[in-house]
């Protein structure tokens, strides 16, 4: 008779994920037990992890601002560092702010923002199906969180018309589609915050990323081309055309890239500032739409 397997218990666990390289153990064996339920399932999403796969795809959630972010294999995994560019956002958004998410992936910062603005109306794009079901998935939660808090009575205090002129007046607004290409086009020049968290991972760097990023999320959602930034120009050459003016584009980037992406938003025509957080090694560029001339 062969012998039972060892119980898997929360120190069991973590001892199998410490020894298979993972630096949070403990807390990811918390997770993975209070998330399976039954032992075989336990024991399937520890030898998952213990194999190299991503924690956040093994229970279908990552953890983002306090809110469960829904991600699916492939789908770019929210980062901590895209928590500046979250606060940023916030402090530059008006009243009743129209904002939207681009390349938002699983739609993390979208719902970042309307968790902390239920004054919001948040719209979300990204190329990808499978992160725009992941974004839609999280938006609308948010969006029913919001609305038992009041947040809709906030977010439509204009008139009818004015939310009539929307293509889609049911939340959550999520396009799937090339940058601006699937937005409609009654909200060129309304978005008060364009927030952006493009790939910026130079071509060639990304045989040098994480295995956990490199071997598991999808290539568009990392591959930022030669010099990492073919997607901030493509996005900042759009920007205008969709900005109301006192607009921000705010784009995540690196501390090496921040001063080439600020130069991109200047050529754009935006006013610029770059901002860094060295706490959550974060680094965002801010471009202000003003006046012409």
């Amino acid at each position: 008779m062969s012998p039972s397997p060892p119980a898997l218990t929360p120190a069991a666990i973590t001892t199998r994920l410490r020894a298979a390289g993972c630096v949070f153990a403990e807390d990811e064996a918390t997770v993975l037990l209070a998330d399976a339920a039954t032992p075989a399932e336990l024991e399937s999403r520890v030898a998952r992890r213990v194999a190299g796969e991503p924690l956040e795809y093994i229970v279908g959630w990552a953890e983002f601002c306090g809110l469960r972010v829904s991600v699916a294999p492939g789908v770019f995994v929210p980062r901590q560092r895209t928590t500046l560019l979250v606060r940023e956002a916030l402090r530059v958004a008006p009243r009743r702010p129209v904002v939207l998410d681009l390349c938002c992936g699983a739609g993390a910062i979208g719902a970042a923002i309307l968790a902390a603005r239920s004054d919001a109306s948040v719209y979300a794009a990204d190329i990808d199906p499978a992160a725009t079901d992941c974004a839609r998935r999280t938006l609308a939660a948010q969006h029913r969180s919001s609305s038992a808090a009041g947040g809709d009575a906030h977010r439509w205090s204009s008139s009818a018309a004015e939310r009539d002129a929307y293509r889609d007046p049911t939340p959550p607004y999520v396009y799937t589609g090339d940058l601006y290409s699937p937005l409609p086009a009654s909200l060129k020049g309304t978005v008060d915050v364009l927030a952006v968290n493009a790939p910026y991972v130079p071509t060639d760097e990304i045989a040098f990323m994480p295995s956990e990023a490199r071997d598991h999320e999808a290539r568009a959602a990392l591959d930022g081309g030669a010099d990492g930034l073919a997607l901030h120009r493509r996005v900042a050459d759009g920007a205008r055309e969709w900005l109301t003016l006192g607009g921000h584009l705010l784009i995540e980037t690196s501390e090496r890239q921040a001063s080439a992406t600020a130069g991109i938003l200047e050529h754009a025509g935006l006013s610029v500032a770059i901002v860094r957080d060295d706490e959550v090694d974060g680094t965002a560029v801010i471009g202000r739409l003003g006046p012409a001339g």
